[in-house]
């Protein structure tokens, strides 16, 4: 089980819409013998989720053991199911991302990847900027209450 994916990394697309795994990140997927992935798109941000297939796999399982007469839950599933791309990082660390899901992320030169325990985060770099600068303000405002699981955190 993947959990050290941390801290972000900004990169750039090349022209064929391939991007380089960071070289820390691959070292632990390579390490792991994880040479599959799956890439998807966020149901919550405009961005997207790169998984070792390992994860995915679990992440399909409680995927499915979400409710499809909820209409939240279906939405979940699918966005997460129905964009899940297997990929393999060719003998650079690179992968490509399809058209369909630059699109959605609106993935243009710039990005940046953000470690999430057991998966990334592809963000467009300004995007990336952005977003987390409103982020910030919401925190410092009090905007918005914090679940009992994120009271607990202790820093």
């Amino acid at each position: 089980m993947f959990r050290d994916f941390e801290g972000n990394t900004v990169l750039n697309l090349d022209a064929k819409g391939r991007v380089a795994i960071p070289s820390a990140y691959r070292d632990v997927l390579v390490a792991a013998g994880e040479a599959s992935l799956v890439l998807t798109v966020s149901p919550y941000d405009r961005c997207l989720w790169l998984y070792p297939e390992s994860e995915w796999a679990m992440a399909k399982l409680k995927l499915l053991e979400l409710s499809d007469f909820d209409k939240l839950s279906r939405r979940t599933k699918q966005m997460m199911r129905g964009h899940a791309t297997p990929c393999v990082a060719d003998g650079q660390g690179r992968i490509r991302i399809p058209d369909p899901l630059r699109e959605f992320a609106g993935l243009d030169r710039q990005i940046t990847f953000v470690g999430q325990g057991n998966r990334f985060e592809i963000w467009d770099g300004e995007t990336w900027v952005t977003e987390r600068s409103e982020w910030q303000l919401e925190v410092r405002s009090g905007v918005g209450t914090a679940s009992e699981m994120l009271k607990q955190l202790a820093f």
